[in-house]
């Protein structure tokens, strides 16, 4: 019998130990503190793309109207806000149309853009409206303007 009690008293010794020894360590910790940084690259806006094509019959003095319809395309990786479009007579760089004697862009009106100002996602598009007539200059002859290709010039922002 001795010889299980001491058994006995062994294991519970140990067993004592040994949750002492854990349960010490249950307790015990480190304290730290620190810090980090990171940065990343917005991208950039990308300009947007514009397309039209015009109905209406030809042009001449006080004559018919035609009418643009335009459409502004957001080619950028995420969503860009559309807020004006500008529609001119005007050469494809934007300055002054003088490829045509005795035709310029004084001969001609251009109506006001009419299109949703939004926010256009990524490859989304946005279509518009805007009218061009030819007007009467009185005392001014436009004979010049007979046949003449008139570049219509569109400004998105």
């Amino acid at each position: 019998m001795s010889k299980v009690a001491g058994r006995k008293k062994r294991i519970i010794v140990t067993t004592a130990a040994l949750l002492a020894v854990g349960g010490g360590a249950a307790f015990a910790y480190w304290t730290a503190t620190g810090t980090g940084n990171t940065t990343t690259t917005a991208g950039a806006s990308s300009n947007f793309t514009i397309t039209s094509s015009v109905t209406g019959g030809a042009l001449s003095p006080n004559g018919p109207t035609q009418t643009f319809t335009f459409v502004v395309t957001n080619p950028g990786t995420g969503v860009q806000k559309l807020s004006a479009v500008a529609a001119t007579v005007a050469a494809t760089d934007g300055t002054a149309w003088t490829a045509v004697a005795n035709c310029s862009a004084a001969d001609f009106t251009v109506g006001t853009p009419t299109f949703t100002a939004t926010e256009i996602p990524a490859n989304g598009t946005v279509t518009g409206t805007v009218t061009l007539q030819m007007i009467d200059r009185p005392g001014v002859n436009q004979d010049g303007c007979k046949g003449a290709t008139v570049p219509l010039r569109f400004a998105a922002s």
